[in-house]
């Protein structure tokens, strides 16, 4: 009889589950012009850096091709100067590539600039949506495999985008 009593129990205490949503963040990003305006420019300005170090590390090869084949006559002295001018030109091409594509690099600050206040206000709604709508979480499914398997009638997507006012 006890066990009976614990097992509804407990059927009882799994139907006051959660109450949840699954959104599709790429999606709604998608759906807003001012995110693929945003991520227009910055696809130009990375197109514009790396032909930049395209164009730095068309020099640089050259400058091998050039030293490849002189090499045999010149003297140590011109050799060792030649090696160095490589050397620096070589640092300098990665310098460069590390200054706009590395690690909090100029893409990373343009994106920043450009992609994350959209991100924001995105978060922003889901967030209002959540207290509205007394969400207990909402889950991403645009990244990566977070969620196996979403019912749509869970998919919230177009009420977030109504909450920033998008059709």
């Amino acid at each position: 009889m006890l066990c009976i009593a614990g097992t509804f129990m407990l059927i009882s205490f799994c139907a006051q589950a959660q109450r949840y949503a699954i959104i599709d963040s790429k999606y709604i990003l998608d759906k807003m012009p001012e995110y693929t305006a945003s991520q227009k420019k910055l696809d130009q300005f990375s197109e514009m850096w790396q032909q930049e170090i395209d164009s730095k590390q068309a020099i640089l090869d050259k400058m091998y091709k050039d030293y490849d084949a002189e090499q045999v006559m010149l003297s140590d002295d011109l050799k060792k100067k030649r090696e160095d001018e490589l050397f620096n030109k070589e640092k300098e091409v990665r310098d460069l590539q590390k200054k706009r594509f590395g690690f909090e690099g100029d893409l990373f600050k343009k994106r920043q600039e450009l992609i994350k206040p959209i991100q924001d206000r995105v978060y922003t709604a889901v967030q209002k949506l959540a207290v509205e709508k007394q969400y207990d979480f909402i889950l991403d499914k645009s990244e990566g495999i977070t969620v196996i398997f979403a019912d749509p009638k869970l998919d919230k997507s177009e009420d977030v985008l109504k909450h920033l006012g998008i059709k």
